[in-house]
């Protein structure tokens, strides 16, 4: 496998930005509608406040462990989704998984290229990222 380039979190912060200058998330919406970010603790907790809600009440309701132990909605689309927005109805307290969502910004970018792979095929403004450095070939320009 190919190393990748040393400057990659510059190359994917970059497309990130410009991307998201064309991207309007609640135009699609599709990773809410199809996948499950995972619930922390920490999560479960604030969300179960915010809705008034005892977390077990939360929890029995809303969320599943998956087969690696994380806590994970029971079904898609997210309950939590207005599908005549596209908006989150708990945005203010949604869980972290969902504030760094796509995670195309972040550190250590090398890290976590597989997910990013997955990513491109649920969020089309990760496929628009990963397209823009593969043309440029691998963000030389």
């Amino acid at each position: 496998m190919r190393k990748p380039p040393r400057d990659l979190d510059a190359i994917f912060h970059e497309r990130h930005d410009e991307v998201f200058e064309e991207v309007d998330c609640l135009d699609c919406a599709h990773c809410c509608r199809t996948t499950s970010p995972i619930f922390k603790v920490r999560d479960i907790e604030r969300i179960s406040k915010s809705l008034r809600m005892k977390i077990g009440a939360f929890s029995r309701k809303y969320l599943k462990m998956d087969d690696e132990g994380d806590w994970v909605l029971q079904k898609s689309p997210c309950s939590f989704l207005d599908e005549g927005t596209n908006s989150c109805t708990i945005y203010d307290v949604r869980p972290q998984a969902c504030v760094e969502y796509p995670h195309t910004d972040r550190k250590q970018m090398s890290g976590i290229l597989a997910i990013t792979e997955e990513n491109a095929h649920v969020c089309p403004a990760v496929s628009s990222m990963v397209q823009k450095i593969l043309e440029a070939g691998g963000g030389k320009k």
